[in-house]
């Protein structure tokens, strides 16, 4: 190939790339668009009911943020993190999830030095470079809740009824809240020392990343997605067995709240969650097909392994939308539509402009929605376009009304028309 072709190449590929999105994202817009709207809408009265309070961090922080809170031994860090070098020579990385961002900005801003505890949600894009398939996208968007100060069950049983307060008022099947205590530091110990134990007698089969994780962080191993190692680990010694007095309290008071206030529970000591700053209790909702809709947890330590100083519970969840979105399609779950186009304002003719556009401007102000022409149509090729846009009525305004100060009002739906005054519009749509 000579020259000349390779550069046509090269110029075809990149003019290609510049109008494709980047593999594992994508372009909201239309009905997906307002199907994502609904849901954070949903999600936003929830946590206005539950006096929970947004919060909005910066796309990317530093690179050692998500080291010391989600963990050096995760697969986030290790492998889906994405990493850059910033013009002043600093490491910077998008963030892969909305926890460690919401602890720096909680530390940062003194949050701890008002009355708490400290309600906080968020909903963000995050980003993970992986495979991408259903419901997973390597920029996608979590709603997340962070309760911080709390050491009591109650905290994790507020979120939990805030979940599944959500996924009802989504309109998706019933998910089981399943639920697992991973303990604290202390018994963490003992329960390391049984499981390499354990994963000493089966290290050949490991995949590399577990064989390494083995002398950082044995818990990893549970998480490990590769078939191999699910074999081996499914006998693997379990967290609740080896709780402490203190974790093995709480965990039982968690139970107690949860068949008290007669939320279905499964306890699922398969759960560890994937990320390395949760202690105590871990929980996963899970549909009928066993597909995770949302999961969360109790993350007391967090905020000392970011500032080194301060120790203050905390317990949050994360819910992929990109994900609950996929199941609304599989479920043909359907939203509240759109809202419709009140009316629609035809222009017949020049001198028609200025007065049609500001009774466009009036009804807006009023709060009705209002469509009018832009295009120089017809009144066959408007009435035609006010039809596909599903405008519910329709007025044309030419010479004649302006001068008379009314015009011909049709109800698309049913073909009738009704002689309004043009200043009466507003009484008239109401």
């Amino acid at each position: 190939m000579n020259k000349e072709s390779c550069a046509e190449n090269s110029a075809g590929m990149e003019d290609k790339m510049i109008t494709q999105r980047p593999k594992g994202t994508q372009d909201w817009y239309g009905d997906a668009m307002h199907k994502r709207t609904v849901i954070e809408k949903m999600a936003r009265e929830l946590c206005e009911v539950y006096n929970i309070k947004e919060i909005a961090t910066p796309i990317f922080e530093s690179v050692d943020l998500f080291q010391r809170g989600v963990g050096e031994t995760t697969d986030v860090v290790q492998k889906e993190m994405y990493r850059f070098e910033d013009l002043g020579h600093r490491q910077m990385a998008l963030k892969p999830e909305g926890t460690a961002g919401v602890m720096r900005a909680y530390l940062e801003n003194n949050m701890y030095a008002e009355s708490g505890p400290t309600k906080l949600f968020y909903v963000t894009p995050a980003f993970r470079y992986e495979k991408p398939q259903s419901g997973r996208f390597r920029q996608h968007h979590q709603f997340g809740v962070e309760f911080v100060g709390s050491k009591s069950p109650l905290a994790e049983v507020e979120l939990i009824t805030l979940v599944t307060t959500l996924i009802k008022k989504i309109g998706l099947k019933d998910a089981k809240l399943h639920i697992n205590s991973i303990g604290c530091a202390n018994c963490r110990k003992e329960y390391n020392k049984a499981l390499l134990a354990y994963l000493e007698q089966h290290k050949d089969q490991l995949c590399e990343t577990c064989r390494g994780r083995m002398e950082k962080n044995p818990l990893r191993i549970i998480d490990c997605k590769v078939p191999s190692c699910k074999e081996i680990v499914k006998d693997a010694p379990r967290t609740i067995e080896y709780l402490d007095e203190e974790c093995k309290e709480h965990f039982e008071a968690l139970q107690s709240l949860l068949k008290q206030l007669n939320i279905p529970y499964e306890i699922d000591t398969g759960i560890v969650r994937g990320l390395d700053y949760y202690t105590k209790t871990v929980f996963e909702f899970v549909n009928e097909d066993g597909f995770t809709l949302c999961g969360g947890g109790r993350y007391d330590n967090l905020i000392h392994e970011i500032d080194g100083k301060q120790d203050i519970p905390s317990v949050g969840f994360g819910m992929g939308i990109e994900r609950i979105l996929y199941f609304l399609e599989e479920e043909k779950v359907e939203l509240e539509p759109e809202k419709p186009i009140d009316l629609y304002i035809g222009i017949l003719g020049e001198e028609a402009k200025a007065k049609s556009f500001q009774l466009v401007y009036d009804l807006r102000m009023a709060g009705f929605i209002v469509e009018t022409d832009y295009l120089d149509r017809s009144v066959k090729a408007q009435m035609k376009y006010a039809n596909k846009i599903g405008a519910k009525q329709v007025i044309i305004i030419g010479e004649n009304e302006l001068k008379d100060n009314k015009g011909q009002l049709k109800n698309m739906e049913t073909g009738e028309t009704k002689e309004v005054a043009l200043n009466e519009l507003k009484e008239y749509l109401r």
